[in-house]
C-alpha cells in the first residue's frame, strides 16, 4: 500500500491552485504536475495525456522524458490504462502488469521490458467530461494504491485538469478544445527542440529537456517560447549550448 504524506499533499494541492499569475505556463505547469505526483507516489514514472481534436491521446508532459516511457503512451492510443480511463471516466489501478498481456496484448509486454510491475490510470475530469489522463508506473511490486490513495490521486487529476483550463479560459475566452489543442500544438514544438539540442550536443532527448528547461527557468521565459526559439533561430540554439 502506498503512504500518501499530508505535507507533501498540501504542498501539491496550493501548487495546482496557483495559476493565477501573469506568466503562466501551460506546459510547465503539466511537467510540474507529473513530477509531484511521481514524487509523491514515490512510483518512477508518472505521465499525462490530453485529448486532441479527434479525442486521440496525446503524450504532453512527463516526471521523465525518456523515448521507451513516450511510447508506452503512444502505445495507449489503441489499447492501455489510460485509453480505458478516459473513455469510462473511471479510474484504472493496481493493474499488475506481469498478468496482463490478455487485456492489453501489445501494451503490457513492453511496459515489462521496460522494467515496470504494476500501472494505474486517472481521469482528468472536468464535470462530466474527460480532458486526458494521468498515469502512473510501478517498479516494485506489493505497493498497491488502497482506497482513500485512489481518491486522494483521483481528487488531484481533477484539480489539475481546473487549473489546466481556468487561467486561459478567463484570460482569452478560449473554449476546451482550443485550449487543449494549443498544449497539444507546444508539445510538438518540445519535441523538435528536444531533438535538436540532444543532437547538438550529443547527448539523450531526456537530458536535453533538462537543459531546454533549465534555460528557460534561469532566464524568466516560458518553455515553448525557448523551444520556439531553438527551432526556428540557430542564434538561440547556440546560446542555450553555451549556457
Amino acid at each position: 500500500m502506498i503512504t500518501v504524506s499530508v505535507q507533501k499533499l498540501a504542498t501539491i494541492f496550493v501548487e495546482i491552485a496557483d495559476t493565477l499569475v501573469d506568466e503562466f505556463d501551460m506546459l510547465e505547469y503539466m511537467h510540474m504536475i507529473t513530477e509531484r505526483v511521481a514524487d509523491l507516489t514515490e512510483t518512477p514514472a508518472v505521465g499525462m495525456l490530453l485529448a486532441g481534436h479527434r479525442g486521440r491521446l496525446e503524450f504532453v508532459a512527463g516526471s521523465t522524458e525518456n523515448v521507451t516511457l513516450v511510447e508506452l503512451f503512444v502505445v495507449q492510443n489503441e489499447e492501455g490504462p489510460c485509453l480505458e480511463a478516459f473513455h469510462t471516466g473511471e479510474p484504472v489501478v493496481n493493474v499488475d502488469l506481469g498478468h496482463a498481456a490478455g487485456r492489453w496484448p501489445r501494451f503490457a509486454p513492453l511496459a515489462v521490458e521496460a522494467g515496470f510491475q504494476s500501472v494505474h490510470a486517472f481521469p482528468m475530469r472536468l464535470r462530466r467530461e474527460v480532458i486526458g489522463t494521468l498515469n502512473v508506473f510501478g517498479d516494485t511490486p506489493g505497493r498497491d494504491f488502497g482506497g482513500d490513495d485512489v481518491t486522494v490521486m483521483q481528487a488531484l487529476a481533477d484539480a489539475a485538469t481546473i487549473g489546466l483550463l481556468q487561467e486561459r479560459a478567463i484570460s482569452h475566452g478560449e473554449t476546451l478544445t482550443e485550449q487543449l489543442q494549443g498544449a497539444l500544438n507546444s508539445r510538438v514544438i518540445i519535441e523538435q527542440a528536444k531533438g535538436a539540442v540532444a543532437q547538438a550536443r550529443g547527448i539523450s532527448v531526456d537530458e536535453a529537456f533538462t537543459v531546454i528547461r533549465g534555460y528557460a527557468r534561469n532566464h524568466n521565459r516560458r518553455l515553448t517560447e525557448v523551444a520556439n526559439a531553438v527551432v526556428t533561430d540557430p542564434h538561440s540554439l547556440q546560446q542555450l549550448l553555451d549556457t
